[in-house]
């Protein structure tokens, strides 16, 4: 990726701020600059957002949002439905669908959700300026970029002060993604991150209510929104917004606690999509909880392990994950998917993780209260893994005859490009995702499409498959 502008220094980029020099980047990122590993990873990303997507558009933070909000006809389609919008509307429902299920990829650079918040503005935008395929899967990889290395300049302390990464930082994701669809120059993609740097919003005390999965499509429109803001000349203090002592990064993290020399340095060196990439979940829970549900799952496979031979449950997960995720009596079925105990007890008792262990009271169920005091959860230490894996996970199985089982995993399955879920899982996901929302022949040909989507001339072919929806 040679032709693109220097880290050091450049005519477009010398002397001006992180938003600048963003902006230049992600502007000048053309097709040529994609290694076919990008395309296929995009690709992933794409069809596995949509999965989670169409399967979250039946659950009530998705149609509680639409039904907040005035809808009027538009180009745009409201996913789970046949019904289209205006984008900016759909962007938002959307993108609260997208996350409402928690099911949405990772990744590790990020320390949140990078995709949903980027394609949940960009499907609409695409529909309403008939974009081809080519430029879509362009302009993903280019917010993808830009939110993961806004990520490497402020994590881990940004995620550890209580900001939700996935909001705070995908909205920077969705703008410089909607920027680059749109084709807008250097300096209006840099005014672009710089409104979406009044618009970042959400913090962690929300988790585990339908207020997370907002979060997203707060900022899938947000970004929308600042990159239509800048396309028409609206002004931001896209010279230092970033920098300046009130300005995003003192405000967000605090003086010392960032480095956006690491980011430029690391520009497309390689793309974040590519490496570390991204993670794709196996089990509709915070993905915190994941490295711990694949050590369990191994003893109940391995072993034949069953309820009536568990004496008690003893787990390991990074300190940091344990923070959000240390949940001993979920109160609701949100509040499940961040409990570790609560998806430990559902491995054991049921021998997998599924969406129908998160349907309404299913938490309630006697023979999970039964067992959920029986689960001790902790954070690992450096005898149990190498202090530089944030992802690991452990567990001991005390039997009823004191004998003792023990799993661990470095990272859960699909955690990076480097150890990806097997395709025929990650078909499996969307076809099972897909299946009670779209018809069956319309599954298929989503499936189709995506996997030739370099190849679309016109994005909307894609939503028009993606409307035929059940009755």
């Amino acid at each position: 990726m040679n032709d693109l502008p220097s880290t050091k220094s450049s005519p477009s980029t010398a002397g001006t701020g992180l938003a600048h020099a963003l902006g230049a980047r992600s502007a000048a990122l053309t097709w040529a600059d994609l290694p076919p590993s990008a395309l296929h990873w995009a690709k992933v990303g794409i069809i596995d957002t949509l999965g989670v997507t169409l399967a979250g558009s039946r659950e009530p933070a998705a149609r509680l949002c639409a039904k907040s909000l005035d809808l009027g006809d538009g180009p745009s389609l409201l996913l789970g439905s046949s019904r289209r919008t205006g984008a900016l509307d759909a962007a938002l429902v959307n993108g609260t669908a997208s996350h409402a299920l928690d099911f949405d990829d990772c990744n590790n650079t990020m320390g949140g959700h990078p995709s949903a918040p980027v394609l949940s503005a960009l499907l609409p935008l695409a529909d309403e300026n008939a974009s081809t395929g080519a430029d879509f899967v362009l302009a993903y990889v280019a917010g993808f970029e830009v939110e993961t290395k806004i990520a490497l300049a402020v994590n881990f302390h940004h995620y550890q002060k209580g900001w939700h990464p996935t909001a705070t930082l995908g909205v920077f994701g969705a703008a410089a993604a909607c920027a680059r669809l749109m084709k807008l120059d250097a300096e209006k993609t840099a005014c672009a991150l710089a409104l979406a740097a009044s618009f970042a919003a959400g913090i962690k005390a929300n988790f585990g209510t339908m207020t997370k999965p907002l979060h997203v499509g707060n900022s899938a429109r947000s970004g929308l929104l600042a990159a239509r803001l800048a396309a028409q000349g609206f002004t931001a203090n896209a010279a230092s917004v970033f920098e300046h002592e009130q300005g995003f990064l003192d405000v967000f993290n605090g003086p010392g606690t960032y480095d956006t020399a690491r980011a430029l340095a690391a520009w497309a060196a390689p793309l974040d999509i590519v490496a570390p990439g991204i993670a794709i979940k196996q089990y509709p829970c915070c993905g915190s909880t994941h490295p711990a549900i694949d050590a369990m799952l191994s003893l109940v496979r391995e072993h034949g392990l069953t309820v009536d031979k568990v004496q008690g449950v003893e787990a390991w997960i990074h300190q940091r994950r344990l923070q959000h995720t240390n949940r001993p009596q979920p109160g609701s079925a949100l509040d499940a998917k961040f409990s570790l105990q609560y998806v430990l007890v559902r491995a054991l008792m049921d021998g997998h993780v599924s969406l129908a262990h998160f349907d309404e009271q299913a938490h309630e169920d006697p023979r999970v209260q039964a067992l959920l005091p029986r689960i001790k959860v902790a954070a690992y230490d450096d005898s149990q893994f190498a202090p530089s894996n944030h992802f690991g996970g452990a567990v001991r199985v005390t039997l009823t005859d004191g004998s003792v089982l023990q799993a661990s995993v470095d990272q859960a399955l699909g955690r990076t490009s480097a150890h990806p879920l097997p395709q025929h899982l990650l078909q499996a996901k969307f076809a099972l995702c897909a299946a009670s929302v779209l018809q069956a022949g319309a599954i298929e040909a989503v499936a189709e499409a995506v996997e030739g989507i370099e190849n679309i001339s016109d994005m909307r072919q894609l939503s028009g498959h993606l409307a035929c929806v059940l009755i």
